[in-house]
């Protein structure tokens, strides 16, 4: 089994899989727009070219999302992504990948769980933790 998160967004699944593409270094395996698809009858003509399905790889992760309709996007609320990275400088890396054009809640740092720990809300309104644990 494993456990996913799927982002839902306001029209913008694409650009931001694509920023997350470059900042975790993994590959989109799927951007499946509703134009094309049997969903297109259930979207108006404005809302074609959103996003009925995406999914990231990113090594053993996964990461997925879509676009809402527009009148039932609602921003997240009450959930992080929390990504468990390996190293201290990976975690740095990633974090501040994921926080250009964002807000950053927790500036990545030692803590006393941590050897990095950050917390951000990116460009597209997606709340992240950045974990690096301390060596046991």
């Amino acid at each position: 089994m494993q456990i996913a998160p799927y982002l839902g967004f306001n029209g913008q699944c694409q650009e931001a899989f694509k920023f997350y593409e470059q900042c975790l270094g993994g590959q989109i395996v799927a951007m499946i727009p509703h134009r094309g698809t049997p969903a297109a009858e259930h979207v108006p003509p404005d809302q074609q070219d959103r996003i009925l399905h995406a999914r990231l790889a990113a090594g053993d992760a996964v990461l997925m999302g879509s676009d809402y309709p527009a009148e039932e996007f609602a921003a997240p609320k009450g959930i992080s992504v929390s990504l468990q990275v390996e190293d201290a400088a990976a975690a740095e890396r990633v974090f501040h990948a994921l926080a250009e054009g964002g807000t950053v809640q927790m500036p990545i740092q030692e803590t006393f769980f941590a050897a990095r720990f950050g917390m951000l809300i990116d460009r597209f309104g997606i709340p992240w933790m950045v974990n690096c644990e301390k060596a046991a």
